[in-house]
């Protein structure tokens, strides 16, 4: 059976000109990547789309082999239209050698935004214009050419990160934590390439379901909301695929990529298991096919991918007999704590600052502060501090605002007051509208000045 699985992969190996990276063929649909396939398929991608597809190395296996990244969106800008940040996606395949569906679903997501956006469908451009997706798809490459679990050292580069690193008795987690090539370089990269990513999603074989964090206690996850607000939102539009918490949902694991992109890094980040098929070289049904449900899910979480923190929207501001109400919207599924509304003179001094308040997920709050002997009437800017996610690994958001509506003490209510004041445009707009219906309703006497003429 041992001979009879080396003369397969070396007929594998003969087909390598044949695959085609933008048309899936015979190969490409039926029998799994070796690393020499990939190789071929990800430098066609470079060749072929330089204007979606930017491949780099994040590192070398234990025996040298490249681990390819194959980062895609639209290069030709490096910012959202409006010029904002573009949101980011960390996905890798492959940490297990023989779990080969895992890897291919990292490769179809890859495949399905390179032909979508070659097909101009809108809403992959969309997504291309407004994300970069970073995709290691073989991490664990060694491994896959010998059809192993392990990597050539025999450890499980899925127990090998620095996070509770060997605490549930794990089988063959290296000698230490990052012990191996592959996992230092994955860590490396999220660290220095990707350490705000907004989504991260690493995929294996095994079991059909997806996991969240924690793997290493049962507890749940301290954004819990957000978990399971996907896990719903996944149940009841797209797919019946199980998502639960891994210490739970599967089994106690630490160590692993999921737990330590969560805990340490601070992204939203899910174990993706596609079904129990490994130690096979091919199948029979279709790859796009038999994974054409798991894609969808993927679509799902790339193309929602805005959502995946705290989006705070100050509503209002209201100063007045010495309190400050501030009205905040979340238009984002993830909780915050420790947010703090801020005011900025303009040559930088703090003015004042809120104490600490939270923001639940896709919720709206009104706080109140004590402002009594605070002057905003001093020329400068607001601003709001939060983090992304409750996690105190996730990233710090320092941005100015500029509220929907703000009235500070002096100013008349009744006034037509939007934005910083009377002088904002639409509040000029409006108030030449109520002058003129003034005008119109009531014409004036001979012996009483006309509204124009106390205007002027």
């Amino acid at each position: 059976m041992r001979v009879w699985g080396l003369c397969v992969l070396l007929l594998a190996g003969s087909f390598v000109p044949l695959a085609s990276a933008q048309q899936p063929d015979l190969v490409q649909e039926h029998w799994y990547h070796s690393y020499a396939t990939l190789t071929v398929d990800v430098n066609a991608w470079a060749d072929d789309y330089p204007e979606i597809v930017d491949l780099t190395i994040a590192g070398q296996t234990e025996l040298g082999k490249n681990l390819w990244v194959v980062r895609i969106s639209d290069w030709s800008n490096e910012t959202k239209p409006d010029g904002s940040a573009k949101e980011v996606v960390y996905i890798d395949g492959g940490h297990h050698g023989n779990e080969h569906l895992g890897t291919e679903l990292a490769f179809l997501t890859a495949e399905h935004y390179i032909e979508g956006w070659v097909e101009g469908d809108q809403e992959v451009v969309r997504v291309l214009t407004n994300t970069e997706l970073h995709i290691l798809i073989m991490l664990n490459a060694d491994g896959n050419d010998l059809d192993t679990r392990w990597n050539i050292n025999q450890v499980d580069l899925n127990r090998n990160y620095d996070h509770h690193w060997n605490e549930q008795d794990e089988t063959q987690p290296g000698s230490g934590p990052f012990s191996e090539a592959e996992t230092l370089a994955n860590s490396i990269y999220m660290n220095t390439v990707v350490p705000d990513a907004d989504l991260y999603v690493t995929m294996h074989t095994g079991v059909w379901i997806m996991l969240y964090p924690w793997g290493y206690i049962p507890d749940q996850p301290i954004d819990w909301e957000l978990f399971h607000h996907i896990r719903d939102d996944v149940n009841t539009n797209i797919s019946e695929i199980p998502i639960r918490n891994a210490n739970q949902g599967l089994y106690p694991n630490s160590g692993t990529s999921r737990d330590y992109g969560y805990g340490i890094m601070g992204f939203p980040t899910f174990t993706f298991e596609t079904d129990d098929e490994q130690w096979l070289l091919g199948t029979v049904e279709q790859l796009s096919s038999r994974l054409g449900e798991e894609l969808d899910v993927m679509e799902y979480l790339i193309s929602n991918v805005w959502y995946w923190r705290a989006r705070l929207d100050v509503r209002s501001i209201d100063v007045s007999d010495s309190q400050l109400t501030l009205d905040v919207q979340n238009q984002g599924h993830a909780t915050t704590n420790n947010a703090s509304l801020q005011y900025f003179a303009s040559n930088g001094d703090l003015l004042w600052a809120s104490p600490f308040f939270s923001v639940n997920a896709t919720n709206s709050t009104v706080q109140t502060f004590d402002v009594k002997g605070i002057d905003f009437s001093i020329d400068g800017n607001w601003n709001l501090n939060y983090q992304k996610r409750i996690i105190e690994s996730s990233q710090w958001i320092n941005e100015t605002i500029t509220p929907n509506s703000l009235l500070l003490p002096g100013d008349d209510e009744g006034s037509f007051l939007i934005g910083y004041g009377i002088f904002h445009p639409l509040s000029i707009i409006v108030g030449f509208i109520a002058v003129a219906n003034v005008i119109n309703q009531r014409p004036p006497k001979s012996d009483e000045k006309t509204e124009t003429d106390e205007l002027n």
